[in-house]
């Protein structure tokens, strides 16, 4: 994983959603966990699990339960499952708050706001049946440590992480019951959950799309809003061509219904016939929404909507969903029912090499 990447998670367990990009027929299911200290009017710990980028099981230390966040996952799960989850997260909660203690000592630190956090899950295509899994923790907004699944070993991204990975590293039945879990537990809970939800998950919307610009002398810019799912591209073609220069393409983004936006830039010359550029949104097995570059049609304001959308939609995320952060646990592997996806002895995970 890129050093970037829990920085952008720790913003974004204050926006309420984290992304972890997916191939395009993939579907996904991660978890965030979060113990946080010194943080005032938030819960000290908080778990969220998302399938498809679409949030379905929420804990947190305040009301000390697990509930879905959709329909589907309460009528389909069987009638012990939140017993089972909100059990496990209580003890995934101490164990948390135990971390947060031990990262200070090694990081010389007494109070302020600290934030420890862990995010896992896998992706699988439902084409080629490709699995990709992943686990990694942070600290402070920045990356700790993560487990390679390819050498089977950890990665530790700060020094003071060192004493953490040796640990780990000879930890050999867990290092195997963690790949046994990425890469074949995971991908039947994802199943599972694809198929709980398939009227929702599996639904296909298609965007409305608009040219904006600030001013005359601005970028003008394609956005599309309100597609699902968000395994969607954008781009700019002229002459029938792809455009990869001069084209800005922005991230895609949720909105508050569960569908998601995006755009992408473009800087054509004055003095060029506009007619010969075409935006095009383009959604795997739905005919492509092709737009062409008409000045007529253009929006122009003095702040362009696409930035207002943007800003409008982060800020009912962040009242929604501002639990939403942190990071993962597995399931345990001598269940006799099939296990649930976040219960597992690692909930004794320490950073403490003698824990």
């Amino acid at each position: 994983m890129r050093q970037s990447t829990m920085r952008t998670l720790f913003f974004l367990v204050f926006l309420g959603t984290g992304l972890h990009g997916a191939a395009a027929v993939a579907h996904s299911l991660k978890y965030f966990y979060t113990g946080s200290s010194g943080v005032p009017n938030f819960p000290e710990f908080v778990v969220v699990g998302m399938v498809d980028e679409v949030q379905m099981i929420h804990y947190d230390s305040n009301t000390k339960r697990a509930e879905p966040k959709q329909d589907w996952m309460n009528k389909s799960a069987d009638p012990d499952y939140w017993e089972r989850e909100t059990g496990n997260l209580l003890g995934a909660q101490q164990t948390f708050k135990a971390n947060i203690e031990t990262a200070k000592q090694r990081f010389n630190q007494t109070g302020g706001v600290h934030i420890y956090q862990r995010m896992y899950g896998c992706e699988w295509d439902d084409e080629t049946g490709v699995v990709n899994g992943y686990t990694q923790w942070g600290y402070d907004g920045e990356d700790f440590i993560s487990f390679d699944l390819k050498t089977e070993t950890f990665i530790a991204a700060k020094q003071r992480a060192d004493i953490t990975k040796q640990k780990w590293d000879n930890e050999k039945a867990w290092i195997a019951g963690r790949k046994n879990y990425l890469t074949q537990i995971c991908p039947d809970w994802v199943k599972k959950y694809v198929n709980y939800g398939r009227s929702s998950l599996l639904r296909t919307e298609l965007p409305s799309v608009s040219l904006l610009q600030k001013t005359p002398s601005s970028p003008v810019s394609c956005h599309a809003s309100g597609f699902y799912p968000d395994r969607a591209s954008l781009v700019w073609r002229k002459d029938g061509e792809e455009l990869h220069e001069g084209v800005d393409l922005g991230e895609t983004l949720p909105n508050h219904d569960g569908t998601f936006q995006m755009s992408a830039d473009l800087k054509p010359s004055a003095s060029e016939d506009w007619g010969k550029y075409e935006c095009v949104f383009q959604l795997s097995g739905v005919k492509d929404v092709v737009t062409r570059l008409d000045k007529a049609a253009i929006r122009t304001n003095g702040e362009s909507p696409v930035y207002i959308y943007i800003i409008v939609a982060v800020v009912v995320l962040a009242l929604v969903l501002i639990a939403a952060a942190g990071f993962m646990i597995y399931k345990k592997k001598n269940a006799k029912r099939p296990p649930s996806p976040i219960s597992n002895p690692e909930v004794l995970e320490e950073l403490n090499p003698q824990g």
